[in-house]
């Protein structure tokens, strides 16, 4: 039992609010009670006290849309790669990884980003993975990360006929063999989706098999309308627009995630809130890609469950919170609006996604609800309430002010030391993959 005190309390829940002094008491993997630290300390004096020393208890963050496969880029550069454009960035960068990307690469970038998503207050991620150079047990082995580092995920591989029908077979296999251990297992930390890289890479006749596969046991994970490509080889090819294609295979539903829609017209939202769909926004990355600004006002209006997503630009949440207000407030050329929707989108719906594929109650502090607890070493120099929370969120946190990491009742990381992890180690085993795929991409030694 645990009991983590002695800080401004953020519980998100509208029962209890905001404690000035507060703290939450952990009884295996659920909370407990929540309170005034001097009531809770009378109240549970066996339990280990974990002391906030006046930071910010908070529930942790949920990342609802990134890629592991992606995880050992950080800093690279594949000689030859300038893209011009969106499909250019995805068949020089992305895709040119993933081709290399053999299983003891996927398994140090799951590594890698469970690592960085722990020292970042991230507790729950919903993953989209590609690693062409070896497909089959792929999400196991990331799973075997999942377990190893204490992260919640929802795991899903990328179908795709990019690289050919049997490399695409391989992927319908991954996911179906996922699904099916998922349903096996019953492991309330980990949780599957049928995954679908891009309209314009997915023929018809691979939707109808990725449905057939799936046969309704899980939602799907798809990119869409990410960038104009994906809307003109629709219109182009099918005659469709990407949500009614998606719409005419089945494909749509309340476990489905669409990944970005950044091009989704006023038709297509009304059939994503018809069918009950959700969207998650990833704005960094559409910004980096140059691809355009999600249009979430738009989106919001039409009722559509959206949340928030990196696309594994970064892994920490604030940061995207940050891009995504100023990008909407320049594309709207307001200054004063998506504040209410952008804060919704991580701190409201991020966990509604998250009770669509896992049992246990995400991103509040209250009894009863799963034990995700971080403490931020944030110590405000203007007031502070809950009347200015997001505020403060947004103009003085980040990620990296995250010490200390609960997820599921288990302590991942106090006073930013991993716990059971030697970070060194695992460093350094991670920067010998790296040096690996960097060397095949550049057909040279790091």
């Amino acid at each position: 039992m645990y009991l983590v005190a002695n800080g401004r309390l953020i519980t998100r829940d509208p029962a209890m609010g905001y404690l000035p002094d507060g703290g939450v008491v952990i009884d295996g993997n659920k909370i407990k009670a929540v309170g005034a630290t001097a009531e809770l300390k009378a109240q549970y004096p066996q339990a280990e006290f974990i002391d906030a020393k006046g930071g910010v208890i908070m529930p942790a963050f949920i990342n609802a849309h990134t890629h592991i496969y992606s995880a050992l880029a950080r800093g690279l550069s594949i000689v030859g790669n300038n893209p011009t454009n969106f499909y250019e960035v995805l068949d020089g960068t992305w895709w040119a990884i993933d081709r290399k990307l053999y299983m003891e690469q996927t398994r140090a970038s799951a590594n890698a980003l469970y690592i960085d998503c722990i020292k970042q207050g991230v507790t729950t991620v919903f993953d989209h993975h590609a690693s062409y150079a070896e497909i089959p047990g792929s999400l196991f082995t990331i799973a075997e990360s999942a377990k190893r580092f204490g992260i919640r995920s929802c795991l899903c591989y990328e179908v795709s006929e990019r690289d050919g029908m049997e490399k695409c077979e391989q992927a319908l296999q991954e996911n179906e063999a996922w699904i099916t251990e998922c349903e096996k297992r019953k492991d309330p930390m980990l949780a599957a989706m049928f995954g679908g890289h891009a309209l314009f890479t997915i023929s018809d006749k691979t939707f109808d098999r990725m449905v057939e596969l799936n046969n309704g046991r899980t939602g799907f994970h798809i990119h869409v309308s990410e960038g104009l490509n994906d809307v003109y080889d629709s219109l182009q090819n099918y005659g469709r627009r990407p949500v009614q294609r998606l719409q005419d295979h089945g494909i749509l539903g309340p476990k489905t995630i669409l990944g970005h829609c950044v091009h989704a017209n006023t038709a297509e939202m009304e059939i994503i809130k018809a069918t009950d769909t959700m969207v998650v926004n990833n704005p960094e990355s559409n910004m980096g890609n140059a691809i355009g600004i999600c249009p979430v006002l738009q989106l919001y209006k039409h009722g559509i469950l959206l949340g928030m997503g990196t696309d594994a630009y970064t892994n920490d949440m604030l940061e995207s919170l940050k891009v995504a207000l100023c990008s909407q407030r320049s594309n709207a050329c307001l200054p004063n609006v998506a504040w209410c929707e952008v804060t919704d989108m991580l701190f409201k719906n991020n966990p509604k996604i998250g009770a669509r594929y896992f049992p246990d109650e995400l991103g509040v502090l209250k009894a009863g609800a799963a034990a995700d607890v971080i403490v931020m070493d944030y110590k405000p120099f203007t007031p502070f309430s809950d009347a200015n929370i997001d505020g403060h969120m947004i103009f003085g946190m980040t990620g990296r002010q995250c010490q200390t990491t609960i997820a599921n009742g288990k302590l991942l990381m106090k006073d930013r030391e991993l716990i059971g992890i030697d970070e060194e180690r695992e460093n350094a085993l991670i920067l010998e993959q790296a040096k690996k795929l960097w060397g095949d991409l550049n057909h040279c030694t790091y």
